[in-house]
């Protein structure tokens, strides 16, 4: 190791360390456990001053090499969801090399093929989980299983309409919003022609497949970690996801009034 430290290039180094946070970021990873992250293995390749900054959209990452020079790194991070399991191997990688450092050609390796290897879901696979998950949230709202089917109907609407929509790159809040009105006409009309027996119902159990709940978690987090702009930040776009969604039910709402006179 010594040697390895000797020989050590630090751009490169930092580089690593960066790609390594914005694959936690990009995953799902608290602000706290990102910067936590980037700091333990910079230290780990005998780098005494490390001070990374993380906020949602965005990585800086500064060092102080042995020799005394100071370097730094900045990477932009998009849009984006979360992925339980790439976080998990991600934090493996950052253990495995906090407790014992490899040459950086295997470190890169071992990042790389992390990154090249995503869990991908068939597009069945998604539907049905969105199916299943909204007709489960009906029943749990009282729904009656006539509801329920509604219901996986209405999620399995909002499954194909996400999926359109990312495609076409639209924005988180059009997509909540267009998702959220295409569920409630379709719970309205399933209602109204009998199929379904409680339109509320079947509405807000759909809509908590739009429900920015993981945000919200993860914000609250942040902020008792002492994250505050990064727990603010995401706040807001919990809540603005919320109000998307509110105008979008809405929309859905006043439109069957105007048509159907209810």
């Amino acid at each position: 190791f010594i040697e390895m430290r000797r020989s050590m290039d630090y751009d490169r180094l930092l580089s690593l360390a960066t790609d390594l946070g914005y694959g936690l970021l990009e995953s799902g990873a608290e602000i706290y456990r990102v910067e936590e992250s980037i700091q333990r293995l910079l230290h780990a390749y005998g780098v005494a001053q490390a001070d990374p900054f993380v906020i949602p959209n965005c990585i800086i990452v500064s060092m102080v090499t042995p020799e005394g020079v100071s370097m730094t790194r900045v990477r932009r991070m998009p849009s984006h969801g979360t992925d339980v399991d790439l976080l998990e191997r991600y934090n493996d990688l950052c253990r495995a090399l906090c407790r014992e450092p490899a040459p950086l050609e295997e470190a890169e390796a071992q990042l790389l093929q992390i990154g090249q290897h995503r869990r991908e879901y068939t597009m069945p696979v998604l539907m049905a989980a969105y199916v299943v998950a909204t007709w489960a949230f009906v029943l749990f709202f009282g729904g009656s299983l006539r509801d329920a089917l509604c219901g996986g109907l209405c999620g399995l609407a909002i499954g194909l309409a996400l999926t359109a929509m990312t495609w076409l790159r639209t924005n988180l809040f059009f997509k909540s919003m267009i998702g959220a009105a295409i569920s409630a006409l379709l719970a309205l009309g399933l209602t109204r022609i009998g199929l379904g027996e409680h339109s509320e119902k079947i509405i807000i159990g759909a809509l908590m497949a739009l429900v920015p709940g993981i945000i919200f978690t993860n914000a609250i987090r942040d902020v008792m970690a002492g994250d505050m702009v990064a727990g603010i930040s995401k706040v807001a776009d919990a809540l603005l996801t919320g109000v998307s969604v509110a105008l979008g039910t809405a929309f859905a709402l006043g439109i069957t009034r105007l048509l159907w006179g209810v």
